[in-house]
């Protein structure tokens, strides 16, 4: 898998945004990165500021950071390959259609590629993946959220993107990870996932009913 991007006029940097936010982007950016190819054991530090041992996503962090620690390279790229690749397919297949359709290139991949031009999002060169993979549909998140710091984007833009192609599936497929068979690191890191998913939906609910 590899993860989407957009044009470079959607980006910005975290000095231009508000801690909490830039925290959020920080962890959509490390959960594209992470699942868009195998982890590097260098990584995990890069999420370290958000362990903590008071909330379920900084204890989901920790385990997270102590299991990618105990890990060697090698396991955690047949990990990856296990989950994600596979002969013919891997145990988990990450994409938006697949969840909500059973198949894959639906309907939910037509929308999103609607909101991508819509919003101005370009596919990536030399990306063959469909773009509602969960890699792409994080990356994009946080190109969002970085759009605000710009006044490019605003919260109902991360609100409507949300609802639209995260909220339907994501949760889903991160309990999956955390419960697949050939999974040992990447299975905390669908902990990690689970956690900031329903962080996430709670946010939105509450700029909902604003």
């Amino acid at each position: 898998m590899s993860a989407h991007t957009t044009s470079p006029q959607s980006d910005a940097p975290d000095g231009g945004l508000a801690p909490e936010e830039a925290g959020r982007r920080a962890l959509y950016h490390f959960l594209a990165r992470t699942l868009s190819r195998p982890i590097e054991k260098t990584e995990a530090g890069r999420i370290a500021p958000f362990a903590d041992g008071s909330t379920a996503l900084g204890q989901a962090v920790q385990a997270f950071i102590d299991a990618v620690d105990a890990a060697d390279a090698t396991a955690l790229e047949r990990e990856f390959h296990d989950l994600f690749i596979g002969v013919g397919r891997g145990e988990l297949v990450p994409y938006a259609s697949y969840y909500l359709t059973g198949f894959l290139n639906e309907k939910p991949l037509a929308e999103l590629r609607r909101d991508m031009d819509a919003l101005g999002f370009e596919r990536a060169e030399g990306v063959r993946e469909p773009e509602d993979n969960i890699a792409s549909l994080c990356d994009l998140m946080g190109h969002l959220i970085a759009g605000a710091a710009t006044g490019e984007r605003d919260l109902y833009d991360q609100d409507r993107f949300f609802a639209a192609h995260l909220k339907p599936w994501a949760d889903k497929f991160f309990a999956d990870l955390s419960s697949a068979k050939t999974a040992d690191v990447y299975r905390r890191l669908g902990e990690v996932g689970r956690c900031f998913m329903a962080i996430e939906e709670d946010g939105f609910a509450m700029v909902a009913r604003a």
